[in-house]
């Protein structure tokens, strides 16, 4: 039984942020205990929502926090790009943990394991499912599986140079079919996430912004060499 109702959620967190607290892998926050005081204070923070990497995460989350989990897994595949949550194994560790809701790569992509035998698994586990997709073929083919959640997660990361902003075109060509789409992908400002919202996505995935203070640190280090020492304000050419 699920522990929210797709009503349920849009009452408590519609227009709201889904805070992704997974710190740089091998990293110093790299620890359960610090992705649980992460997520604690993102919560704190108003939050309505956590975004967690890991079964055992999941659980230790579940144990201190009733927020709505989304959660998946990330691994490496030897012979398929695909990442995220690639397995029905994976489906059924997340599900257990208590994850309530339990995203998938929904990219057409060498894959472990067909995509309709994920939705099913993590339907047939009493879940809700949010497919990670790249491109409206993606979320045409969620969609037509009952997937009740729609992310713009992957778009920019499936070949090719990453693009600096979020993809707002694909945003907007989303949310004229799927009624809950999650704006996810370098929405790493507030504005950016105001102009998600504007647009009309469901929630928005706040992650580097929040729980990767490295990459944090590294945007004003940057930004600081970017400028002549000489006047302070003149970029470098």
């Amino acid at each position: 039984m699920k522990r929210f109702t797709v009503e349920d959620l849009d009452q408590t967190m519609k227009g709201s942020i889904i805070a992704s607290c997974q710190p740089v892998v091998g990293g110093p926050l790299d620890r359960d205990d610090m992705v649980v005081a992460m997520a604690s204070a993102c919560i704190d923070g108003g939050a309505k929502a956590l975004r967690i990497e890991g079964a055992e995460r999941v659980a230790k989350i579940r144990r201190v926090s009733e927020v709505p989990v989304f959660g998946i897994v990330k691994r490496d595949m030897q012979n398929s790009e695909v990442c995220i949550t690639p397995s029905v194994e994976d489906v059924l560790s997340l599900a257990e943990a208590g994850a309530d809701v339990i995203a998938f790569d929904a990219t057409d992509r060498v894959r472990p394991t067909r995509r309709e035998d994920i939705v099913k698994a993590i339907l047939d586990s009493g879940c809700h499912a949010m497919a990670d997709c790249s491109c409206m073929d993606d979320v045409h083919f969620a969609l037509a599986l009952n997937v009740d959640f729609i992310g713009t997660t992957l778009s920019g990361y499936v070949g090719g140079r990453t693009p600096p902003e979020p993809d707002y075109q694909l945003l907007k060509r989303a949310v004229n079919v799927a009624p809950r789409v999650i704006a996810e992908g370098r929405y790493n400002t507030p504005r950016k996430a105001q102009e998600a919202h504007r647009l009309g996505a469901w929630g928005v995935t706040v992650g580097t912004a929040l729980t990767r203070l490295e990459t944090i640190t590294g945007w004003f280090v940057n930004g600081l060499e970017a400028f002549s020492p000489d006047t302070g304000c003149s970029p470098r050419h």
